[in-house]
């Protein structure tokens, strides 16, 4: 099985150029799953596995399930707010993605791993509970909800990294995204993942400045290794 894991940094790409990329390497993965089925041992090829980071310009993504009543702002008030919107084939409802958050896209074949998507989710909920952690922060999971949270059961709750996947023959691909110095006005204009009851926060607001984005993506980069026994190449 391989525990070797590709990073590749987008910078800053808009949402549908990402995507696009994520289906294509989804597919190369798949198909090469495929074609072991049909091989000998001595002919079957390990399959790749990649984590994507990125961030987007402003744009606000529906899961499949999701509900567009909770985007709250119609074609031309999007405009105004120089964001876009995409229904897509994740799980969840609808989050946001801009400036100053790290967005990750593991496209990893689980059996890799031997683990399942549960076990999938919960470690990249790991991911950010450890690197959180490195700055003070308690972050932990909400029964009622995928994701990172701060102060779960009490008025306060705040999401600081929203979860949102799709797997497909154990090949994943969307993802996490977390708050680092993002700009949190942009959740007004959402009901965040579909919750009208609970807040948002980023690692800027929790520590009262901004923070190091390289050295952020750096850190998560590094407890995501840690989390899965992978190594990133």
């Amino acid at each position: 099985m391989n525990h070797k894991v590709q990073y590749l940094d987008f910078g800053v790409a808009e949402y549908k150029h990402t995507w696009d990329r994520q289906e294509e390497l989804m597919g190369e993965t798949i198909q090469m799953k495929l074609d072991n089925k049909d091989a000998g041992p001595s002919s079957r090829k390990e399959t790749p596995n990649y984590l994507i980071f990125v961030e987007h310009p402003h744009v606000y993504t529906l899961g499949k399930s999701g509900d567009e009543h909770n985007l709250l702002l119609n074609y031309i008030q999007l405009q105004a707010k120089d964001a876009t919107f995409f229904r897509t084939n994740r799980g969840g409802d609808i989050t946001y993605h801009g400036p100053g958050q790290i967005v990750g896209y593991p496209i990893i074949d689980l059996e890799n791993f031997d683990i399942g998507l549960r076990q999938y989710i919960y470690n990249l909920e790991e991911t950010i509970i450890k690197t959180i952690a490195e700055f003070g922060l308690e972050g932990s999971r909400d029964e009622s909800a995928t994701g990172v949270w701060l102060d779960v059961g009490k008025p306060t709750a705040r999401k600081i990294c929203a979860i949102g996947v799709k797997s497909s023959r154990h090949v994943t691909m969307h993802g996490f995204a977390f708050n680092v110095n993002t700009n949190l006005d942009y959740f007004q204009y959402i009901n965040p993942c579909g919750f009208v009851d609970k807040g948002v926060t980023s690692l800027q607001k929790e520590l009262g400045k901004e923070q190091d984005f390289e050295a952020i993506k750096k850190l998560t980069r590094q407890k995501f290794a840690e989390v899965f026994g992978a190594e990133m190449i």
